[in-house]
């Protein structure tokens, strides 16, 4: 049975925004939304936009609360799995299985009970979000682990020197010392506080399944793929590199996993984006192209890093 594990106050968007951003539809496309109020024939083409547009924008005030990942939160996971690879060649539907399997360490971030006089259509199972931490080490042979491997080191070489391609790969070969591929994963939309009591779980949660030897429990490194952007205007270091002021957080607490890891670097999907599909398409109304930043951190380095989380959430 699911255990709520933490209970928390948001500000989130009206339905329609938020499939547009869960299952990457079009924001530009989405005034079709069947959640629209229909009025009659004789009402303009531009009070239909109106009201599209009021509705969208909309914002409500929603209880979230952390639970145990169990079964039917499948297609949930996968959806954001699927947000943050893209197009890439992860079989997150493998993945999706031993997040699940695993549910020892992990949450889910799904809408609190609403009472039963509340004209709140929401699915209660709906998933807004989960984090989990994938021991890429303990799985090696794994295909989604694999895929997922080969992905960074393609792109490691691609982007970055050489020397960092070879160390990387040397560390992700190091059975002595684990790497585990740290996942945490929402609509764009939900509050940024929910970051601060899921790691935490998390680090509880992984500390105890090293003591009873489950798996994921024992990482010296975790690797993070972090969706974030920068503005289409500005020009792009060519190869590898120190990011430049303008690379924006989708999920904006992972910044400081930036600052503490010992290795990083950037690669482009802009090729690969639908829309909405990378995550946040503008900030401010300012075009933004879309990257996934690959972050290396030592696992020794996570309470420096909640320290922080936590000063940045309480402001």
């Amino acid at each position: 049975m699911a255990a709520t594990l933490v209970q928390f106050p948001g500000t989130m968007a009206s339905s329609a925004k938020r499939r547009a951003v869960g299952l990457g539809e079009n924001p530009e496309e989405s005034g079709n939304s069947s959640d629209e109020n229909t009025e009659d024939d004789a009402d303009s083409g531009e009070e239909d936009s109106d009201d599209s547009e009021e509705e969208i924008n909309e914002e409500v005030i929603v209880d979230f609360e952390a639970h145990t990942i169990s079964d039917n939160d499948f297609n949930g996971i996968k959806k954001l799995l699927q947000q943050l690879f893209l197009k890439a060649h992860v079989n997150t539907s493998e993945m999706t299985d031993i997040i699940i399997q695993q549910n020892h360490v992990g949450s889910v971030i799904r809408q609190a009970e609403v009472p039963e006089d509340s004209d709140d259509d929401s699915d209660p199972d709906e998933v807004f979000g989960f984090i989990s931490m994938l021991n890429l080490t303990e799985r090696k042979g794994v295909q989604c682990v694999e895929e997922v491997k080969e992905l960074i080191m393609e792109q490691c070489e691609k982007n970055c020197p050489h020397s960092m391609t070879e160390q990387l790969e040397q560390i992700l070969q190091d059975t002595s010392k684990p790497v585990g591929l740290l996942l945490s994963e929402r609509f764009i939309n939900v509050p940024p506080q929910i970051a601060l009591p899921l790691h935490k779980q998390l680090q509880e949660e992984m500390a105890e399944a090293q003591r009873t030897n489950k798996p994921s429990g024992r990482c010296h490194y975790c690797l993070m793929i972090s969706k974030t952007c920068k503005e289409a205007t500005k020009s792009i270091p060519a190869r590898g590199g120190a990011p430049k002021e303008e690379l924006m957080f989708v999920n904006a607490e992972e910044e400081f996993f930036y600052e503490q890891a010992t290795m990083k670097f950037n690669y482009s999907v802009q090729e690969e984006a639908d829309s909405c599909l990378s995550g946040r398409w503008s900030f401010d109304d300012v075009p933004m192209k879309p990257f996934r930043t690959v972050m290396l951190i030592p696992a020794d380095r996570m309470p420096a890093i909640m320290d922080k989380l936590k000063e940045y959430l309480t402001m």
